[in-house]
């Protein structure tokens, strides 16, 4: 019986496609919040898409090939994560990725509105869901944007940033 078992288990393995989600935002830039989505995100996902993309309302802040390099050394140690760039619709680069789901992480009731939105007008365009990961209540208060304004006041920002580490995760 054990055998049967076995086999089948196998078998499964062999037929089900890993659960792949693209993390899709500016990451101008990655910052501890992001990093603990996509932490938290692992549990869930065999296989986690960093996707970098081209916001046309925003400027950028850093070089785009800084932060894919930030994020990539972040993440060296880790071979369920990938970091690409892109400038097309979440929704298209999520299928030319092969992801199923979108990953998101939520702070606050305004985030979630907006990525509930979000979320709807993905899943009408491709039928992708969308999972939320909400921020742990420590890091709720860190945004990219927050990072960039403090760092133009000259303030040291590297609290709010990942460190890479041979044993991060």
């Amino acid at each position: 019986m054990n055998d049967i078992i076995s086999e089948n288990a196998t078998e499964r393995e062999n037929i089900i496609e890993p659960r792949t989600a693209l993390f899709a935002g500016s990451f101008d830039p990655f910052t501890i919040g992001h990093q603990s989505i996509v932490d938290r995100g692992l549990e869930i996902f065999d296989r986690i898409i960093i996707g970098i993309g081209v916001n046309a309302q925003k400027k950028g802040w850093q070089p785009m090939a800084e932060r894919r390099t930030a994020i990539e050394q972040l993440y060296s140690h880790e071979n369920r994560v990938s970091v690409i760039e892109f400038d097309s619709l979440t929704t298209d680069t999520a299928r030319l990725c092969g992801a199923k789901f979108l990953l998101r992480g939520v702070r606050s009731v305004t985030d979630f509105e907006y990525e509930r939105t979000l979320a709807d007008i993905n899943r009408n365009l491709s039928g992708i869901e969308t999972v939320l990961i909400y921020a742990l209540p420590s890091l709720a208060h860190i945004s990219s944007s927050m990072v960039r304004e403090l760092a133009s006041y000259g303030a040291d920002i590297s609290k709010y940033l990942p460190v890479p580490t041979d044993t991060a995760r």
